[in-house]
C-alpha cells in the first residue's frame, strides 16, 4: 500500500489538509506550532470514476477502491535534525513513507501566524530540505564508517561504501540524495537507511480559495524550484478541501466549478503521487465486487496477480485481459469476447493502465 507523509513548517495547513482528505481524520488543526505531536495516520480511497462504470456493467454488489495511507507529521522547524521541536522523532516517522508531500504556504492571512514572520515559500522549502539533508548526512557518515571496516572482507560492503561515498559530497553541498545516480545493487544496499532526501517529493502549494484556479506568484516560485529538483507541484487549498468535506457529493462539482477548477486537491494530489512513483491501476470485476489494484509500471501479469495474493503469482497460468475502454464500449464481457477484444495473456504480459483482468491459476 502507498504511504505518503505530509510535512512542512508549522501553520502551513498540513493538518487542515490531512483532516479534509482523510475520512474521519482526527488530527487537530490549531493555530500554533506542534499541535500534532504524534503522527496521525488515515486511509484514503483513491478517487476513480471507472470503478462505478465497471460495477454497473458487472452488477457488482460492492465497489472497493485502491487505498492510500496519509501520515500527518508534526511541523518541522530549523534545527529539527538536531532535535529542535522534537525534530528527530518526527524525522524518524518520515523515513517510513514512500513519498513526501511537502505542504508550502502560498497564502497571506494575518490571522494565521507564520513561524518566520512572513510568507516566503522558497525560504520555507529550504529550511525543511536543509534539515532533511542534515539528518541524511549524519546517518550516511555514521554508516560509512562501519561499511568501510566491513569492506575489507565483504564485497557487498564494498559496494555499499561506494554508494555512500557518492552521497556524502552531494549532501554536504545541501543537495538532496535523489540527485545521485546509483546502480540497482547500490540502491538496494542503502534502502534500509530510509534516506529522507532520496524519497520522491511533491510540493503541495497551499493557496487561498481565490488563487486555486490560477495560482499566484508564490506558486510560480515553487514551480521554478521544483523544476530544478525534478519534483512535482500540485496547487491545493486546504480551506477549500475543508469546505468540500461538508458538502453533499452532488454539490461538490458545482462548488469546484464556481472556483474555476475541475477537481479537488485530493484527486490532484493522488494523481501526482501515482505519476511520481510510477504506479498504475488495474481492475477486477464481477457480480461480487469491482476492485481497483495498484501496481508499479512494468509489472508482468504474475506480479500483478501477486498483489491480490501470493498464491495467485505462484500458481499463475494466464490472465484474461480486456482494456477498460473496450469493455465499456461493448457494454459487457460477453460483448467484448464476441468482438475478440478479450485476450489470453501469459507470464510475460506487461499489465497496462486500466486493464480489466481475470486470473487463472493453480492452487
Amino acid at each position: 500500500m502507498l504511504r505518503a507523509g505530509i510535512v512542512g513548517l508549522p501553520n502551513v495547513g498540513k493538518s487542515t489538509l490531512f483532516n479534509a482528505v482523510v475520512a474521519n481524520a482526527k488530527a487537530q488543526a490549531a493555530n500554533y506550532p506542534f499541535c500534532t505531536i504524534e503522527p496521525n495516520v488515515g486511509m484514503v480511497a483513491v478517487p476513480d470514476d471507472r470503478l462505478k462504470v465497471l460495477a454497473e456493467i458487472s452488477g457488482s454488489a460492492e465497489i472497493l477502491a485502491a487505498r492510500v495511507e496519509f501520515v500527518d507529521i508534526a511541523g518541522l522547524v530549523k534545527g529539527a535534525s538536531q532535535g529542535e521541536g522534537l525534530g528527530n522523532q518526527f524525522l524518524a516517522n518520515i523515513r517510513e513513507v514512500d513519498a513526501i508531500v511537502h505542504v508550502v504556504r502560498c497564502f497571506e492571512d494575518d490571522d494565521v501566524i507564520h513561524v518566520s514572520g512572513s510568507v516566503d515559500p522558497v525560504r520555507d522549502i529550504e529550511v525543511i530540505n536543509i534539515e532533511l539533508g542534515l539528518a541524511d548526512l549524519d546517518q550516511v557518515e555514521r554508516r560509512v564508517e562501519r561499511a568501510r571496516k566491513q569492506a575489507r572482507t565483504s564485497k557487498e560492503a564494498q559496494i555499499e561504501t561506494a554508494a555512500l561515498e557518492k552521497l556524502i559530497p552531494v549532501l554536504n553541498e545541501g543537495k538532496p540524495a535523489r540527485q545521485v545516480s546509483l546502480t540497482d545493487e547500490e540502491e538496494a544496499l542503502i534502502k534500509p537507511l530510509g534516506l529522507l532526501t532520496r524519497k520522491p517529493i511533491i510540493y503541495a502549494t497551499n493557496v487561498s480559495e481565490d488563487d486555486l484556479a490560477a495560482g499566484n506568484a508564490w506558486v510560480e516560485q515553487v514551480r521554478t524550484l521544483a523544476a530544478e529538483e525534478k519534483a512535482q507541484v500540485v496547487v491545493v487549498s486546504a480551506q477549500v478541501e475543508s469546505e468540500l468535506v461538508e458538502l453533499p457529493e452532488s454539490d461538490r462539482t458545482d462548488f469546484l466549478e464556481s472556483l474555476g477548477v475541475e477537481e479537488g486537491g485530493l484527486k490532484s494530489l493522488i494523481r501526482a503521487t501515482y505519476e511520481l512513483l510510477g504506479l498504475r491501476t488495474y481492475f477486477t470485476t464481477g457480480p461480487k465486487e469491482t476492485r481497483a489494484w495498484t501496481i508499479h509500471a512494468g509489472m508482468v501479469a504474475p506480479q500483478a496477480a501477486g498483489v491480490i495474493h501470493t498464491d495467485f503469482e505462484r500458481g499463475f497460468i494466464r490472465a484474461e485481459t480486456v482494456a477498460y475502454t473496450d469493455l465499456v464500449t461493448t457494454g459487457s464481457m460477453a460483448g467484448a469476447k464476441e468482438k475478440g477484444l478479450v485476450r489470453s495473456e501469459g507470464k510475460e504480459y506487461v499489465v497496462q493502465e486500466g486493464d480489466v483482468l481475470l486470473f487463472r491459476f493453480n492452487v
